[in-house]
């Protein structure tokens, strides 16, 4: 069972990546969206493998990506 974050964990993820990985968000928010079409843990898996990520941060990524993607949705 994976771990859920709170949205202040989630925030703070989120923050430290650019520092973490010399990548903005966005930058990895279209990495994702130009990868493979795969279920949750799939594409954090995806993205801690092919792109060396760190699980927590690889998670808060996919985890915003799916947040922006229902909201784009919902307009």
């Amino acid at each position: 069972m994976s771990q859920v974050f709170s949205e202040e964990t989630h925030r703070n993820l989120l923050a430290r990546i650019p520092h973490c990985t010399g990548r903005e968000v966005s930058d990895w928010l279209r990495t994702v969206d130009e990868g493979p079409s795969l279920r949750f843990e799939e594409k954090v898996s995806w993205l801690r493998h092919e792109h060396n990520l760190a699980y927590g941060h690889a998670k808060a990524l996919i985890h915003e990506y799916d947040l922006r993607r229902a909201a784009r949705k919902l307009r």
